[in-house]
């Protein structure tokens, strides 16, 4: 099977690296790199060449090859000299962006959307959104301590002693976890707040007290998100939110909800009456944010409160994202493909038949 792997238009990181095209070609693919495709990443042509890969331009790539490797969609005008047959995996939100997968129908496109891999053991290994979110955690944290005009650790000085920061992280799914370790290793004292009942076990493991708010629905069904709570249930979180958010020197908002407007979770009443200096991370911004005053891709000042609207921070990592994007793609693969390197469409698997979106022209996502 000839595999492309095509540069990404407004992303650092890219899909596949060096070290991942060795073993596609062990297992005897083909692979074929857009030139500069992981320059950003800090991997040169170079370095693809020399594992094996050829160097080709965009549109030879798109024309001759049998699998599109990506991480954001290809726009199906961009695909018009692609094979009837192509397969496409990338990053597709069909929950988000229904409209787009009837032009890859009518192209006769095969797609496996990453985002649709479900979020169960066997998977782990395939589970980018995971990979992903444990490095936004990460990041959001130091990105809040870099605008905080305070220390994260309680210190001890010959002036007296500076009392330790206060972190709110709101959502306890992979994203907020890593949150929470990397705020408690920074020193900071940590609280969390999650409407999944078995969130509390993991919070308190990693050193962060649980807010706990009775009442809550938990859907074990639900694949690792937050599902949506009764109006009631919401007004007592905000209130016991805004009561911790007053004396917070940092929030960290992480609630998703699959196909959804993510939940209001710090309305504008509770920033204004957060402490000027305080930051505000909001990885939820691209479907609407959990803080109602944040923007999307913008870091902004509102009445000394710093908000961070950004739900793709793993970008701002783009080496060790590129590395664990990569990997899962790979896992994700061997899954997928059979003895002879054939990719299966096998829809009695859990695994193929969730995240397999178009087959043969056919439209399988069902919303």
């Amino acid at each position: 099977m000839k595999i492309g792997i095509l540069k990404e238009k407004n992303d650092a990181r890219v899909s596949i690296v060096p070290d991942t095209v060795k073993k596609l070609q062990a297992l005897g693919h083909l692979c074929s790199v857009e030139k500069g495709a992981g320059a950003l990443a800090f991997h040169s042509n170079e370095d693809y060449e020399k594992v094996g890969a050829s160097i080709e331009n965009r549109q030879t790539i798109i024309t001759q090859v049998d699998l599109l490797l990506s991480i954001a969609p290809i726009p199906a005008d961009e695909l018009s000299s692609a094979k009837s047959n192509l397969t496409q995996i990338a990053l597709f939100e069909p929950f988000n962006q229904p409209e787009r997968i009837n032009s890859y129908a009518q192209a006769q496109h095969n797609v496996f959307s990453l985002d649709m891999i479900p979020r169960i053991t066997i998977a782990q290994s395939m589970d980018v959104l995971s990979s992903m979110a444990s490095i936004a955690g990460y990041k959001a944290v130091l990105l809040a301590a870099n605008y905080v005009p305070s220390y994260f650790p309680m210190m001890s000085t010959a002036a007296g002693s500076i009392p330790p920061a206060k972190v709110l992280v709101l959502g306890a799914g992979v994203a907020g976890l890593q949150a929470i370790a990397t705020a408690k290793r920074l020193g900071a004292v940590v609280e969390a707040s999650d409407v999944r009942a078995a969130a509390k076990e993991e919070v308190m493991s990693l050193g962060g007290k649980f807010i706990e708010v009775e009442g809550a629905a938990d859907d074990k069904g639900a694949g690792g998100y937050a599902v949506e709570q009764s109006a009631d249930f919401k007004k007592r979180q905000q209130d016991l939110v805004q009561e911790k958010a007053k004396k917070a020197d940092v929030i960290i908002a992480t609630a998703q909800l699959r196909g959804r407007p993510a939940p209001i979770l710090v309305p504008q009443s509770t920033v204004d009456a957060m402490k000027p200096g305080s930051v505000i991370v909001d990885l939820a911004s691209s479907t609407g944010g959990n803080c109602a005053v944040s923007k999307d891709g913008q870091t902004i000042n509102y009445n000394g409160v710093t908000i961070i609207g950004d739900s793709n921070l793993a970008a701002l990592m783009p080496a060790d994202a590129s590395s664990l994007f990569s990997r899962n793609i790979f896992n994700y693969l061997k899954h997928l493909t059979d003895k002879e390197g054939n990719l299966s469409f096998n829809i009695e698997d859990k695994i193929t038949i969730s995240s397999l979106i178009v087959a043969n022209g056919q439209v399988k996502y069902k919303k």
